[in-house]
């Protein structure tokens, strides 16, 4: 599943945490992580630089960063290989993706302090958004801290072609570490009600959570046949909401999941629940675009 796996790192602990994910994934798949800085010359010489940078400078940024990619590559257990680029980060790591054949994408990001809840143009989310392989995003929280693996892995699905394209790494992950799969719907209360004060006809409800009900089925059948145990579980409500609580109140260790594809305005969206897991769950998000055409 996965060959060549590339964490790109500016030195922080979200980024440090990124790649023990990425060495653990590594060690279970075979793999090669590649680690990658991007030195953003000009936006690192300050305001002041009207003139540009000189070249002593940017040898010596160019230095500092291999220094600190081999002291990390010391501390990783499993081929690796550095590189340092510089320019914008999130084309540099772009660039790379396609350039070096990478399976899979581990980056750490920053979740929501401060404006970082606003800058929809942040690196991780541009890369999530653009990326044509998956991305996992990981946050240096107290429980996305590396363990022996990924006991239990979240699946949410609403049956869609988009839903259906992270199936097939969530099981392969599992695979890998004997996890558990919980396939999860949320039926959207609010996408069916057509007002405030109007209540959701029974019968439409009922055949929205047996349309669910069959998503996760097929999810699960799936986790089964490749000798996984599964769960499956149908919600009402609001699916940002509730995964968020599923995710703690079941001590969810991943969650692997769908987003839009990489082709028109699906450039620029993530799709909301997405989004919202992207920015504010605690553990990895995997995330996994829909072939494009």
């Amino acid at each position: 599943m996965y060959d060549h796996i590339l964490v790109p790192t500016d030195e922080s602990d979200h980024a440090e945490r990124a790649a023990d994910h990425a060495a653990l994934l590594a060690g279970a798949f075979d793999a090669t992580v590649h680690l990658l800085t991007v030195v953003d010359i000009e936006a690192g010489a300050g305001p002041f630089s009207a003139g540009g940078v000189d070249k002593n400078y940017i040898e010596r940024q160019m230095t500092d960063h291999r220094e600190a990619l081999a002291e990390r590559e010391a501390d990783l257990n499993v081929p690796v290989e550095t590189s340092v680029a510089t320019g914008a980060p999130s084309e540099g790591i772009l660039d790379y993706v396609e350039d070096n054949q990478i399976d899979l994408v581990v980056m750490g990001t920053h979740g929501r302090s401060g404006l970082r809840r606003y800058l929809t143009g942040s690196v991780a989310e541009r890369v999530v958004r653009l990326s044509p392989v998956p991305v996992l995003t990981v946050r240096a929280t107290e429980t996305g801290t590396v363990g022996s693996g990924y006991g239990d892995i979240l699946v949410p699905t609403d049956g869609s072609e988009r839903a259906a394209a992270a199936v097939g790494h969530a099981i392969a992950v599992a695979g890998a570490f004997g996890s558990t799969v919980h396939a999860v719907s949320v039926v959207n209360v609010g996408d069916i009600a057509t007002g405030a004060d109007v209540t959701v006809p029974r019968d439409l409800l009922a055949e929205f959570e047996d349309a669910a009900a069959e998503a996760t089925e097929a999810v699960a059948r799936e986790a089964e046949d490749a000798g996984l145990d599964a769960v499956t579980e149908v919600r009402t409500g609001r699916p940002k909401q509730d995964l968020l609580e599923y995710i703690t109140d079941r001590d969810i260790d991943l969650v692997v999941m769908g987003t839009h594809g990489r082709t028109g305005l699906d450039r620029v969206l993530l799709g909301s629940t997405a989004e919202a897991l992207l920015r504010r769950a605690e553990v990895p998000v995997l995330t996994v675009s829909e072939p494009s055409d």
